[in-house]
């Protein structure tokens, strides 16, 4: 069955889809030893989803520093924080890893918020918010494109939670881990589509949201 996308989507829309969540096994890595056999892992993966995470601040004119790099394989998903480990030498050889994709959106702001923590070379990252504009979705947050391409609501209420606490609750581990796992299954649906063209691509207006709504209704 051809697969119907928007160029932009509706958000009102996306309140009324059913939420979707990691299923895998999420995992908190705090010490070196941990995150050297996470990163042993997940570099065996064909290829990885990835998200940071940052305490918000409600101080004008502070900024915090990167507190989470969540990486997520099909099934499991490293939570690192980094507020404990710093750019440590396992995360390092990870975030330079020329080999294994590692998928991410708005991977740009990431990495330089990343850079803040010490020096490194990026190396293999792809960015969603380039690979969508090739089929025509002018969306780029995360929500909007997981529902466009799935039907399906990602939940953002953690997003502005304190992500230095002493430990983080299921309810932070959960969001941040689906981000994360998110970015994987949209790339890898992004690609089958891209081969097959199974996809009709639908323009609509800031105002013209009666087909979508329809549409997306009884599919």
């Amino acid at each position: 069955m051809t697969k119907i996308l928007y160029n932009k989507f509706d958000k009102k829309l996306i309140s009324t889809l059913p939420t979707v969540a990691f299923e895998g096994k999420i995992m908190v890595v705090v010490s070196e030893a941990e995150a050297q056999k996470a990163v042993s892992y997940l570099l065996s993966q064909p290829m990885l989803g990835v998200d940071t995470e940052t305490r918000p601040s409600f101080k004008r004119g502070w900024q915090y520093k990167v507190s989470l790099l969540q990486v997520s394989a099909e099934d499991y998903c490293f939570l690192f924080r980094l507020n404990h480990l710093g750019l440590s030498p396992s995360i390092i050889r990870l975030l330079e890893d020329t080999t294994t994709p590692k998928i991410g959106l708005s991977w740009h702001d990431d990495l330089l918020g990343l850079h803040k923590l010490g020096s490194f070379n990026a190396g293999n990252f792809i960015d969603l918010q380039n690979h969508v504009k090739e089929i025509g979705i002018e969306d780029l947050s995360l929500q909007k494109l997981y529902a466009n391409m799935f039907s399906q609501k990602i939940s953002k209420r953690q997003q502005l939670s304190n992500w230095e606490r002493d430990i983080l609750d299921d309810k932070q581990k959960l969001y941040a881990a689906t981000d994360a796992w998110a970015c994987l299954q949209l790339y890898k649906e992004l690609i089958r589509l891209e081969e097959t063209n199974d996809y009709e691509l639908r323009t609509v207006s800031e105002d013209d949201t009666t087909q979508q709504e329809t549409t997306s209704s009884n599919e």
